[in-house]
């Protein structure tokens, strides 16, 4: 008997400005980060309390709990930098805050914020580093401005950098799981220049497969970790120790065997296993620090498995060194004439603009309610501008999914604080409870819901120790109408081109990608200049890609200002592939094949046709 199909479903499939709440990273859980979260706001909130300084402490415990969210996987070195440019930003805002709200006015007040939030706008646009400083001033004049408190200027400002510093000195000073079993000063640096040699045994195993592209995606983020965490300034440009020559010269032999990966990934034709032992049994004595013992030869039938064979040899030898390594990370390093020009391009001025609008409206509205008595007794009208700085953050998601994740973790975080508050002892309960929040915001940031969450229960539980007893219901009612804000500010029409930021990540990825094709082209001998080349080529492509797929997850009516942007990074990438395909081919041979040629030159055509978004073509 014949039966008919059975009917199935159809998937439900959300938009992906609702279905980006919904994902959430996954990974192991970072236990030592969760450890110096519970050690840096709950005792530091404690030491206030206890010495009869309770809003220093308040501060200090905010200035950690900001510290918490920056302290990210990496290396202790880069940590300094991570965590360090932010709180000095954090104190300043603090600073300018608290002198400027005791003698201003409403209105002066709100246009120097105003002003304020244009400046860290475009300074945001710098990079990582930047944005989490201009968020931090924002949020800490907002606090200085309309937190009042009988301590001076200066004494809030030491109070938050002491707060940021206390956390910072626990990532310096404790061990982490990677330094037990090595050299204590070389944690996050040891396990991210292996995953680099696990990545390019990884591409080697996907040659010729569909997953080769998602793999060389892979491998530069873990050649970008690398270089961030051996960046630190502990760690200088030119090593000092051997073991730290040593370890700049295992990642400087990771990049030809990069190259080499990716010359045949572009080629497409599937390579025997035997090419991706060797960079793994690399990547194992990078983590046990011991030499590499023989190395399994791929077979030298095509000129890139030549040049992978050759990058063997040279990282066997750089490996057997103990004091002669790299002196100097191959990266282009970016200067304060980079910097400038990103925060005043059309990035810079776009996010700027939309940052001043919104932190000033917010404090508008915030002034408004607070002088027209809607807060009733409690002077607190900090909250609204500062919830409007984290949602007008491009980087930390699209505009709808940062205002549903903020509302929903608002809401609930204030529920959970109000069933909490009925029950615990104060103020010991909630010290405990400051410290438990601290706890999870390592976990806490994998989701912006969950950060939400954790972050509003932290920060009720601060406001109740420092005086303020009912503040659940207000938070919600400010978070919702800075949601609003910033919704309706989001939607406005700018003056020039929609979509600035991704614009102006296209137009840098393709100004290295065209740089690192005209060095090749020339047929330069200097390799390390390549190398460094590509980095930046690989890595704005990267820079670029995160934009883009923040901004096709916004709702339609933004998404369409930057629709095709994701063909035109697949474009860059393959001449970025292309090119360093002929750059192995060229040191091989001499001369390139009319493959190589006709590819190249289809590229750039096609780059010439998408003019728009990346800017006029440079002379190859």
């Amino acid at each position: 008997m014949n039966r008919s199909p059975v009917s199935r479903p159809a998937v439900l499939s959300l938009p992906p400005w609702l279905a980006h709440p919904l994902r959430t990273q996954r990974g192991p859980v970072p236990w030592s980060a969760v450890t110096r979260g519970a050690l840096a706001a709950g005792p530091l909130l404690l030491a206030g309390v206890l010495s009869g300084r309770t809003p220093l402490g308040v501060l200090a415990a905010i200035a950690a709990m900001l510290a918490g969210i920056n302290d990210r996987p990496g290396s202790r070195r880069a940590s300094v930098r991570r965590l360090g440019v932010p709180a000095l930003a954090g104190a300043l805002g603090l600073l300018v805050g608290t002198y400027t709200g005791q003698v201003l006015s409403a209105v002066p007040l709100t246009l120097l914020l105003t002003v304020l939030g244009l400046v860290a706008g475009g300074i945001s646009a710098v990079g990582p580093v930047a944005s989490a400083a201009g968020t931090q001033l924002l949020v800490a004049s907002a606090i200085g401005a309309g937190m009042p408190a009988a301590e001076s200027g200066w004494q809030r400002a030491l109070a938050f950098l002491a707060g940021a510093g206390w956390l910072l000195l626990l990532r310096l000073a404790l061990p982490t799981p990677g330094s037990l079993a090595g050299d204590f000063r070389f944690d996050g640096e040891r396990e991210a220049v292996a995953d680099v040699y696990d990545a390019v045994a990884a591409l080697l195993d996907a040659v010729g497969t569909g997953t080769a592209t998602a793999r060389r995606a892979a491998l530069t983020a873990a050649l970008d970790h690398a270089q961030d965490a051996l960046a630190g300034p502990r760690l200088r440009r030119y090593a000092g120790s051997a073991a730290e020559r040593r370890l700049h010269a295992q990642y400087a032999a990771a990049l030809p065997l990069a190259e080499a990966a990716t010359a045949l990934a572009w080629a497409g034709e599937p390579v025997s296993a035997r090419a991706a032992e060797g960079p793994r049994r690399l990547a194992a004595a990078v983590r046990g620090n011991t030499g590499t013992g023989p190395l399994p030869a791929p077979t030298r039938s095509a000129p890139a498995l030549r040049a992978l064979d050759d990058a063997l040899l040279r990282a066997a030898e750089a490996f057997d060194r103990t004091e002669d390594g790299a002196h100097r990370l191959l990266a282009r390093r970016r200067g304060a004439r980079d910097a400038v020009r990103a925060a005043l391009g059309t990035g810079g001025r776009e996010y700027g603009l939309r940052v001043a609008l919104c932190f000033g409206a917010s404090a508008a509205v915030a002034q408004a309610l607070h002088h027209t008595r809607w807060y009733g007794q409690h002077q607190h009208w900090y909250w609204l501008p500062a919830t409007a700085v984290f949602l007008v953050k491009p980087d930390l998601g699209p505009l709808a999914s940062r205002v549903l994740s903020r509302a929903a973790g608002t809401v609930l975080g204030a529920l959970v604080f109000a069933g909490f508050a009925a029950v615990l002892p104060r103020p010991e309960g909630l010290i405990v409870l400051v410290a438990v929040c601290g706890a999870l915001i390592p976990v806490a940031t994998r989701n912006f819901a969950a950060l939400t969450t954790v972050v509003t229960v932290l920060v009720l539980a601060l406001v109740m120790v420092g005086g303020e007893s009912q503040a659940s219901a207000s938070r919600i009612g400010e978070t919702l109408l800075a949601c609003a804000i910033v919704l309706i500010v989001g939607h406005l029409p700018m003056p020039g081109e929609r979509g600035g930021g991704v614009r102006a990540r296209l137009a840098a990825a393709a100004g290295a990608a065209h740089a690192y094709l005209v060095h090749v082209l020339s047929e330069s001998g200097d390799r390390t200049e390549r190398w460094a080349l590509r980095r930046a080529a690989y890595r704005t492509l990267a820079e670029a890609r995160t934009a883009i797929t923040l901004a096709a997850a916004e709702l339609p009516a933004l998404a369409r200002h930057t629709e095709g942007t994701d063909a035109v990074a697949a474009v860059l990438e393959r001449l970025v592939d292309t090119t360093t395909a002929c750059a192995v081919h060229l040191d091989d041979t001499g001369h390139l094949t009319p493959r190589h040629t006709r590819q190249l030159r289809e590229l750039l055509h096609e780059l010439e046709q998408r003019q728009e978004w990346v800017g006029p073509p440079a002379a190859a």
